[in-house]
C-alpha cells in the first residue's frame, strides 16, 4: 500500500517516543491519530508543534483514550481505521514501577492486551487487516548477561520488565493464534532532548547545565555503576516504522551494541561543561531499585540484516545534543529569574 493513503495510530504520542514517530510518519505522507490520556495540565509540550501553533499539520489528530479503558480503544479503531497501530503507552518508569505494580500491570501489561483484543475484534468485524507494533524494553531481559539478543531468556528483575514480558508473550500469542501481523521492538535504552526529567540520562544534563550556571548546587542519584545500551531515540522510531514494513511480522533487538555505565556518563555530560561531576554528584539510597539491573548491552545483528537498521547517532554525540538542548533552557531560566520573575 502507498504511504500516501496510510493511516496510523499511536498510543503514548505524547511521549518522546510518540512525538518522533508522528513526526517521521508524516514525513512519509501519513494520517497519524494519537492517544492522550486526559489529565487536568497540558501534557502536549512534544507535539504541540504538530497539533497546534502557526502551522498545525492537517494530517495530524488527537483522540482521548486509555489503555486502561477497553471501550475507548475498541471505539477509536472504528473512527480512525488504521492500517498500522503502534503500542507506545505504558507507566514506564522502572523505579516508580516498584511503587506502583498494580497499575504498572494494568496499563503496560493488560492494557496491551486489551489493545490486541480491540484490534481482533476490529479485523473480524470489518474484514480489515492492521499491522500492530509493540514497544518492548531491555529490562525484559533483567539480569540476563549481555551482549542480549533476540534469543536471550528474560530475566525480569522489576514490576515494569515483568509487565513488558507478559505484553511480548501476549502479541506473540497472538500472532500465531490469528495471523495477526504483530511485531515486538525490544528497544534498548533511547534518549533524547525529549526525555522526561526524571529518566536518568535527562536528570544528568538538566542539572549538569543548571549547576554550570549556579541554578542547582548538587544532583543526587541511585546506582552509578549500572551499565547501559544508549542510542538516539530519533534514530529508533525508524525501527519501528521498519518493522511493519516487512512481509512477515517478527520480533526484533534495536540497540547500538555499545554500553557505558552512569558514571562514564556523568563524565561526558560534566566534562562538556568544564566541570568535574565528583564535586556535584552524590548518591541517595532513595533513587536505589529493590532489584538493580547491572548490564545491559543488546545485540542488533538481526535488525541490520533484515531491517537494515543502524543508529546514526553514539552515546557521545547524543551526550552532546542533550546538554546542549538543556544549556539553552538552563541560559533561558537564567534570565528570566534575573529578571525577577
Amino acid at each position: 500500500m502507498d504511504n500516501q493513503t496510510k493511516t496510523a495510530l499511536i498510543t503514548g504520542v505524547t511521549g518522546q517516543d510518540g512525538s518522533y514517530l508522528a513526526e517521521l510518519l508524516l514525513s512519509k505522507g501519513y494520517q497519524v491519530h494519537g492517544i492522550v490520556r486526559r489529565v487536568s495540565l497540558f501534557n502536549t509540550a512534544r507535539i504541540d508543534h504538530l497539533h497546534t501553533g502557526e502551522n498545525p499539520n492537517p494530517s495530524f489528530y488527537l483522540h482521548y483514550g486509555d489503555l486502561s479503558d477497553a471501550g475507548s480503544l475498541r471505539n477509536l479503531l472504528d473512527e480512525v481505521e488504521p492500517d498500522e497501530v503502534y503500542n507506545l503507552g505504558a507507566q514506564s518508569h522502572v523505579r516508580v514501577s516498584f511503587d506502583q505494580p498494580e497499575y504498572t500491570a494494568d496499563v503496560t501489561a493488560v492494557g496491551v492486551l486489551r489493545l490486541l483484543e480491540a484490534i481482533r475484534s476490529y479485523m473480524t468485524h470489518n474484514a480489515r487487516q492492521v499491522r500492530f507494533y509493540q514497544a518492548g524494553s531491555s529490562e525484559m531481559f533483567g539480569s540476563a548477561p549481555p551482549r542480549q539478543s533476540e534469543s536471550t531468556r528474560f530475566r525480569p528483575r522489576s514490576p515494569y520488565a515483568c509487565a513488558k514480558v507478559f505484553a511480548h508473550y501476549q502479541v506473540i500469542n497472538y500472532r500465531e493464534s490469528y495471523d495477526l501481523f504483530a511485531c515486538n521492538g525490544i528497544l534498548f535504552n533511547h534518549e533524547s532532548p525529549r526525555r522526561g526529567e526524571n529518566f536518568v540520562t535527562r536528570k544528568i544534563t538538566r542539572a549538569a547545565t543548571r549547576i554550570k550556571l549556579g541554578l542547582q548546587k548538587e544532583l543526587s542519584l541511585g546506582n552509578l555503576e549500572a551499565r547501559r545500551d544508549w542510542g538516539f531515540a530519533g534514530d529508533y522510531v525508524q525501527a519501528m516504522w521498519s518493522m511493519l514494513q516487512q512481509d512477515a511480522p517478527d520480533d526484533y533487538v534495536v540497540a547500538t551494541g555499545e554500553s557505558i555505565s552512569i558514571q562514564d556518563f556523568l563524565a561526558l555530560v560534566f566534562e562538556q561543561l568544564d566541570l568535574d561531576w565528583r564535586q556535584y554528584v552524590r548518591t541517595d539510597p532513595i533513587y536505589l531499585r529493590p532489584a538493580e539491573v547491572d548490564h545491559l548491552e543488546g545485540d542488533r545483528s538481526k535488525a541490520s540484516e533484515v531491517l537494515g537498521w543502524e543508529p546514526t547517532v553514539d552515546v557521545r554525540a547524543l551526550a552532546k545534543m542533550m546538554v546542549d538542548s538543556d544549556l539553552r533552557l538552563a541560559e533561558t531560566e537564567l534570565v528570566v529569574r534575573d529578571a525577577g520573575h
